[in-house]
């Protein structure tokens, strides 16, 4: 018998790959056909290229040649392999009805990056906004007590069918916190990718509802929690906190580039000078300068970005983080004006930045190395 390539087309037209809907020839998937006498020699394409489909397609080529071509042809399968690159990005997500998302950074520890992130809330709620605050800083949550929740524990509820947390309300502020989750005295031993998805669970496993602003309180310095939350949501801004003091703010620095990455480019809303000056009680004409003077203004000059506040050192805010209530609360006191500028300058560097700037993409991080925006 003569094999010719229409023979060979026409039996392999009995072959139908899995998810193509077409036979073997009608969806081009034979892209060459030699025949040497009685031996044929094949160049197939596939989208597949695990070792199970691979062989069943050689098989069925095999198969359809001997039984509608010529039984006794060696036949001689190329499979080229044609499938998609598999993705390795890892896209965030908007969360629903929130409508700017602000992460309160700092380089290092210390410098009352929680207590200016509680008082931010209080004071944006003070103003009338529907405010939530996420406390990510796994390792050291404070939030709760900030907020007079110690011991308080978020119940379950129900949203389309699924279970969600339900965030626990003080002071008109929607919170949650890991340390709610875990003992008081309890250290949080967790490498980098479990801390991440203890993050994701207080993202997208809790009911928010409307949202102006969702604070978040992140852990000090840059590192996995920081990367988990500019790949898992865009974020709207970045606020840093330091003091004036020259070791802090070259950590600050370091805070600022991080956000201003071409990987990451996530607005800096701008800097709060904590602990600016402390002014004593029975002074209150007196401004000791205990860890130096403007130097946060300074590096915010430098940068090119605002100096939103300058928070005094004073005991009464303290104290009222511990006793749980924010001392922006206090009423019309120095401090408490101050903290509730804070508040209102955030406000307009958030309108100011929507009107100026697209809305931030939430960063695509490849699982080799590296970082880029959509």
């Amino acid at each position: 018998m003569k094999l010719t390539k229409e023979v060979v087309l026409a039996a392999l037209s009995n072959i139908t790959l899995p998810n193509e809907g077409q036979n073997i020839v009608e969806c081009g998937a034979i892209k060459n056909v030699q025949i040497f006498g009685t031996d044929v020699e094949l160049d197939v394409e596939i989208k597949n290229p695990t070792l199970q489909y691979k062989k069943r397609v050689e098989v069925d080529c095999l198969k359809a040649i001997h039984e509608h071509a010529y039984e006794k042809s060696k036949v001689k399968v190329n499979l080229l392999i044609n499938a998609p690159e598999k993705s390795n990005i890892i896209k965030g997500n908007e969360i629903p009805g929130v409508k700017n998302i602000v992460a309160v950074s700092s380089g290092k520890g210390g410098v009352g990056k929680s207590t200016i992130a509680a008082n931010l809330a209080v004071g944006l709620a003070d103003l009338g906004y529907k405010v939530g605050v996420i406390d990510a800083d796994i390792y050291g949550p404070s939030m709760h007590i900030m907020f007079g929740l110690e011991g308080a524990t978020p119940e379950a509820i129900q949203i389309d069918g699924k279970s969600k947390i339900k965030p626990l309300e003080s002071y008109g502020v929607k919170l949650l916190s890991i340390g709610f989750f875990a003992q008081s005295q309890q250290a949080v031993v967790w490498r980098g990718p479990m801390a991440s998805k203890a993050l994701n669970q207080l993202l997208w496993d809790t009911h928010w509802g409307e949202l102006d602003y969702l604070i978040v309180d992140l852990p000090p310095g840059t590192g996995d929690i920081h990367l988990s939350l500019v790949q898992s949501i865009p974020l709207t801004g970045a606020v840093v906190v330091s003091t004036p003091q020259n070791i802090a703010l070259a950590d600050a620095k370091k805070g600022v580039n991080m956000f201003q990455m071409d990987s990451i480019a996530v607005p800096v809303l701008g800097m709060v000078e904590n602990m600016s000056y402390f002014t004593p009680e029975e002074l209150p004409d007196n401004k000791y300068y205990i860890f130096g003077e403007g130097g946060a203004k300074g590096l915010a000059e430098q940068m090119g970005i605002d100096l939103l506040a300058e928070i005094p050192l004073v005991q009464s805010v303290r104290e009222a983080a511990d006793a749980g209530r924010p001392a922006v609360l206090q009423g019309a006191t120095p401090v408490a004006l101050e903290l509730l500028n804070l508040a209102k300058n955030v406000v307009t560097a958030i309108e100011k930045r929507n009107v100026s700037l697209p809305p931030t993409s939430a960063v695509e991080t490849t699982n080799e190395a590296g970082c880029s925006t959509k």
